[in-house]
């Protein structure tokens, strides 16, 4: 395959261009600015301007694929009205952008894989979530829908999309269980919030295989769990984390604090999602690790 790739520098960008180039498929990384730049690694490149709404020409005929991963940071700033601005045009304008190359390409790519979260649903306490459920009603579920919506002009030309509602990522190197490691590592960890909220995840092992099936899978279309099937609660997080690097976990940081602390940006810590994928498993995807203890005994090498 040829897949072109936006946001191939970020965690999940870059796995799935190591994980694909090193089964001897073609990616084409789709740079931002007017400029492409030589790689190193075998991949090709093509510039993309996501504000100005253009893509290179020809960059994406042909190719098989295009995974669309580029956005602002959710957790990178405070969120002031101007970064939540930011946030949302960086999807909607970035999703438009490369859906309408998808549509107008000589030989359009067969799939669109088009980032989302499950930041969709909102708080959405102890219930099961399915693909089915409902928008929420918070700023991030508005923007999740807007990113999605985005897509739309790839969709009427006929391209399939995929949109992964991507849960918290099980990562060392980032992510929000990356910024949690040092601090369990050093005895400081613990639960945050109420702990009883559900924290949706998945390990990087597990997204990027993901990525790969939604990519192959003809029957996957629309919105794609991208969770762990066994959803676990914030204190369970936190026990499993305490497990894994032998530590203790008496720590807590209230709700009231984290907002002190982080802003706005804290909602999307203490909302509750229980999210399950659904139609990964009925479509026939398999987790390397579906448990918390197995996603993270993949980081810390402990399986």
């Amino acid at each position: 395959m040829r897949v072109a790739i936006t946001g191939s520098t970020g965690l999940i960008g870059s796995a799935l261009t190591r994980s694909l180039l090193a089964d001897g498929h073609g990616v084409v990384r789709l740079v931002r600015g007017r400029s492409a730049v030589a790689s190193e690694d075998g991949a090709e490149s093509a510039w993309w301007d996501p504000v100005g709404g253009e893509v290179q020409p020809g960059a994406l005929d042909g190719v098989d694929a295009v995974v669309h991963l580029a956005g602002a940071g959710i957790g990178d700033r405070r969120w002031s009205a101007a970064y939540k601005a930011e946030i949302r045009r960086s999807r909607t304008a970035g999703t438009e952008t490369i859906a309408r190359a998808c549509a107008e390409a000589a030989a359009p790519p067969r799939v669109l894989v088009s980032a989302s979260a499950t930041g969709y649903y909102g708080d959405t306490g102890d219930l099961v979530i399915e693909e089915s459920a409902h928008a929420g009603d918070d700023f991030l579920a508005d923007v999740c829908a807007a990113w999605e919506a985005a897509a739309d002009p790839a969709r009427e030309a006929g391209v399939r999309v995929v949109h992964p509602r991507t849960g918290l990522v099980v990562s060392a190197q980032g992510g929000a269980f990356g910024r949690l490691l040092p601090l369990f590592r050093f005895g400081l960890g613990g639960r945050l919030g109420s702990g009883k909220q559900y924290w949706p995840f998945i390990s990087l092992t597990d997204h990027i295989a993901a990525l790969r099936f939604a990519i192959a899978a003809e029957e996957l279309s629309g919105p794609v769990n991208f969770t762990a099937p066994e959803p676990v609660t914030n204190r369970a997080a936190t026990e499993a984390l305490g497990r894994a690097l032998h530590r203790p976990t008496l720590a807590a940081v209230p709700a009231f604090a984290l907002r002190a602390a982080i802003g706005e940006f804290s909602t999307g810590i203490t909302c509750s999602c229980r999210a399950v994928p659904s139609a990964l498993l009925k479509a026939g995807f398999e987790f390397a690790h579906p448990t918390v203890d197995e996603a993270l005994g993949s980081v810390l090498g402990t399986n």
